[in-house]
């Protein structure tokens, strides 16, 4: 009774001339505060006008409308279970629902009433601390009910770990926003790789006209941008979504000239973000924590000296007790980029920006020189680009803040032969894997099997959907997305037996139980006239070789706005600190194709247990509004 008074107080204005059309129930929907999907609504009101042959609805169709989509047959079953009079839930009952029904075993009357007070819509029922159905439903579709853990939302983990300790969500071409071979470049990819808290860009630089650096991908049709440009979006939203680290990944193949240019865009348009000396003590034994370098932006290049001889050097500059430093070499092992870059014989250049020149080559044979600004060298701190040459080499040579850049086919074989080494090497050093130029149409590889070994800046073409970029968005929801996630414990210790095909004892595995309930508003199949779909849902195990796993459920005909499966699956996941989980919808073609509908993918450690709403994406990452699964997830 005190529901449908509720009901009556909010819709019956709308019908003081009888009836009303499309739109009117559309903000009626909205009114009432559930979620819905238009194409949804809109079919189910032309069934309804349809056997009517008019085009408005009267207030006894607009409640069976509302029921259809609100009044979900498998949440009234759940309530009741816990309603003794199946008509409210009494804080106690609300109280046992959440302990029993959703594992949250700290639940008491004060949490129960915050609940009610935030869902119940119901002034009477509130009033009484009970919840109505309607409450339930409002609380069964809201971010409390997610199948992603609440406390993941926000930072949660020790962010005060050496660099080298973190996952860090990395971009591949940032600049691109289509192709690599005639797909524009675009400032957008910049914007777009920050909101989704990317914390690696890359940023391809050739020789521009006027004196003025430019991004694009050298050696192609691909549009080109200003690299002042690049800086100006990159100053504007580095910090947007998140407070820690931005590291400026650079593919550098200016002449020192315009490497100057650059040095003096990166220090005028970034100002204080710019880290430009050491935190703490000018001799680096390990890496600052992403805490100690919030709200900085790193530039990741090659460096003439090592930290502690510029840090000296500058000192000395700043006394003008020096004008110039004598003449370094390098051969071209330190040429980590994923192009080949134009060989210059090296030179230094004095410290005044307003008369930078280089000093006359030193020759040398059989060794390839490349030309580096002094005035760049000097803004690389602790992400100093250096060419991996191999395991030994740089257990025995490499600095702390030496990065290191390999192509994915050398990192599979790594992954593949020499899993351990490659391992002990990701807990000591930041490395970045990278797509192969091959990949004209800028496709991606999977990520996992780098994350499998440790590799932090595993760097993905953002612009490019598809399972791939699901993993990496799914992987760095974690932490509150700002785009550091620390690695297990066993990757991070320089003693650790484990490796990807060897577990051992460095993990303990879980048991994983999903009972696939149902679905509701899924987007229908492109291919339905009739709005309908014939899905399936197929759960998905990413992790190390001995956890992928995949299991499908039936597939229910004709049915996209409220399928019902009541199936479960189980897994067992021996290494669920690196496994994710993807649940993706599917509707059935044929029997052999078919076509995507939606995902949704998380790390498995972010899974809440009990009854959960799992809310689904479609192939660019934005959210379906409405679509979802429900399942009752268990582990342990």
């Amino acid at each position: 009774m005190e529901e449908n008074r509720w009901f009556l107080s909010i819709i019956q204005d709308e019908f003081r001339t009888g009836k009303i059309d499309l739109d009117s129930t559309m903000k009626l929907l909205e009114k009432l505060q559930m979620p819905f999907d238009y194409a949804h609504i809109k079919h189910i009101f032309k069934k309804t006008v349809d056997k009517q042959k008019t085009h408005t609805i009267n207030i006894e169709d607009f409640r069976a409308i509302y029921r259809t989509i609100a009044h979900r047959l498998e949440f009234r079953e759940l309530f009741q279970i816990y309603s003794q009079n199946r008509k409210t839930l009494s804080t106690p009952e609300l109280i046992e629902f959440l302990k029993r029904g959703q594992d949250e075993t700290e639940a008491c009357e004060i949490a129960a009433l915050e609940i009610i007070l935030k869902y119940e819509p119901i002034e009477e029922v509130r009033k009484r601390k009970e919840m109505s159905f309607e409450g339930f439903l409002r609380y069964m579709n809201s971010e409390h009910s997610s199948v992603f853990k609440n406390n993941h939302r926000s930072v949660y983990q020790d962010m005060n770990q050496p660099l080298c300790d973190y996952f860090i969500s990395s971009s591949h071409n940032t600049y691109l926003i289509s192709d690599q071979l005639v797909g524009p470049s675009h400032l957008w990819g910049y914007t777009s790789a920050l909101l989704k808290g990317c914390r690696c860009l890359e940023i391809d630089c050739w020789d521009g006209s006027n004196n003025q650096p430019i991004v694009y991908h050298g050696h192609t049709l691909t549009s080109k941008i200003l690299f002042s440009s690049v800086i100006q979006v990159i100053e504007k939203y580095a910090f947007v979504a998140s407070d820690y680290p931005v590291v400026l990944s650079l593919e550098n193949h200016c002449s020192p000239k315009q490497q100057e240019v650059m040095a003096d865009y990166l220090e005028d348009i970034l100002g204080d973000k710019l880290l430009t000396s050491t935190i703490g003590d000018a001799v680096v034994t390990k890496l600052p924590s992403p805490e100690a370098l919030k709200y900085k932006i790193l530039v990741k290049n090659k460096k003439i000296e090592t930290i502690e001889e510029s840090m000296v050097r500058r000192d000395l500059d700043s006394n003008d007790e020096a004008e110039e430093v004598s003449e370094s070499e390098t051969s071209d092992e330190d040429d980590d980029s994923d192009e080949e870059a134009p060989l210059y014989p090296r030179t230094y250049s004095p410290k005044r920006k307003s008369d930078r020149r280089s000093s006359p080559p030193r020759k040398k044979a059989k060794v390839k020189k490349i030309k580096i600004a002094l005035a760049l060298s000097d803004l690389v701190i602790y992400t100093k680009s250096e060419k991996f040459v191999s395991f030994a080499r740089s257990l025995a040579k490499q600095k702390c803040y030496e990065n290191n850049s390999i192509g994915e086919l050398r990192a599979r074989k790594f992954v593949k032969h020499s899993a351990r080494d490659f391992i002990s090497h990701t807990a000591r050093f930041i490395t970045r894997i990278y797509p192969k130029g091959t990949r004209a149409t800028s496709s991606n590889y999977n990520p996992q099997e780098f994350w499998n070994v440790g590799c932090q800046m595993v760097a993905l073409n953002f612009q490019t959907p598809g399972l791939q970029m699901e993993l990496q968005n799914g992987k760095f929801l974690d932490n509150g997305g700002c785009g550091y996630i620390l690695k297990p414990e066993f990757l991070r210790n320089l003693n650790s037996t484990f490796t990807p095909h060897s577990v051992g004892t460095c993990s303990k595995s879980i048991s994983l139980s999903i009972k696939l309930i149902s679905g509701h508003q899924l987007p229908p199949s492109t291919l339905s006239k009739t709005n309908k779909a014939d899905p399936l849902v197929q759960i998905e195990i990413y992790g190390v070789p001995a956890d992928q796993a995949k299991k499908k459920s039936s597939v229910v005909k004709s049915n996209a706005l409220s399928p019902r499966w009541d199936e479960t699956f189980s897994f067992t996941i021996q290494v669920p600190e690196l496994a994710l989980i993807r649940f993706c919808v599917k509707d059935e073609i044929s029997l052999v194709s078919n076509e995507f509908l939606g995902q949704y993918t998380l790390p498995v450690q972010s899974l809440n247990k009990g009854y959960r709403n799992i809310p689904l994406l479609s192939r660019d990452g934005s959210k379906l509004e409405a679509a979802s699964l429900f399942a009752h997830i268990w582990y342990y």
